[in-house]
């Protein structure tokens, strides 16, 4: 009788094991899939803004006798931040810092181009150039947003991944914490805006 009892606790807790692990695997996949989901949303602004480039480039070009190095380098830029592929398989901190390097030096061509633009009257009075401006900072604002959004989604997953009893099961089924968008260095200072 009492090997039987035995048997009951044993096969019961084993039991609440398995369907706790499932219920754990099952929640490590749906928040997975959110973060996947949030990174596809943070590559379409990013691919937005990449798309809105070469129209940017093209009316600067027809409006004005523009600095060509200036040019050159925002295509450039555009092509090595376009040439940077992370999935989120690999979505580790070293890839997404390549990853951010990148945008971020397409950022700054980006800034160097607008900038220099307030030098040609005829450009900043092109209705084509004012248009590509808004979308542009309509783009930038989608990227936050959706960086932002990103960050939330993998918060709580790695808040999952790090918790008990989460932590236990995360490290059976093979889940890792996932990487975070981070401000760059120089974003902690203040810019400086002269007139």
């Amino acid at each position: 009788m009492r090997s039987l009892v035995l048997a009951v606790v044993l096969i019961g807790l084993g039991l609440i094991l398995f369907v706790s692990g499932c219920n754990s695997y099952n929640t490590f996949v749906d928040m997975e899939e959110n973060v996947e989901n949030e990174w596809g949303k943070v590559q379409s602004a990013y691919q937005r803004r990449a798309d809105l480039i070469p129209n940017l480039v093209n009316t600067v070009k027809g409006v004005a006798d523009f600095e060509k190095s200036t040019l050159t380098e925002v295509t450039e830029a555009r092509s090595r931040a376009t040439g940077i592929n992370i999935d989120p398989t690999n979505l580790t901190p070293e890839k997404l810092k390549e990853f951010q390097e990148a945008q971020s030096g397409l950022s700054q061509s980006l800034g160097r181009l607008l900038l220099i633009s307030e030098n040609y009257p005829q450009l900043r009075a092109s209705e084509n150039f004012k248009e590509l401006q808004v979308q542009l900072e309509g783009t930038e604002n989608r990227i936050k947003v959706a960086r932002d959004r990103y960050n939330d989604v993998v918060t709580e997953y790695n808040k999952k991944v790090r918790r008990f009893p989460g932590s236990l099961f995360a490290g059976m089924f093979g889940f890792d914490q996932k990487a975070q968008f981070e401000a760059e260095a120089s974003a902690q200072e203040a810019p400086k805006v002269e007139f």
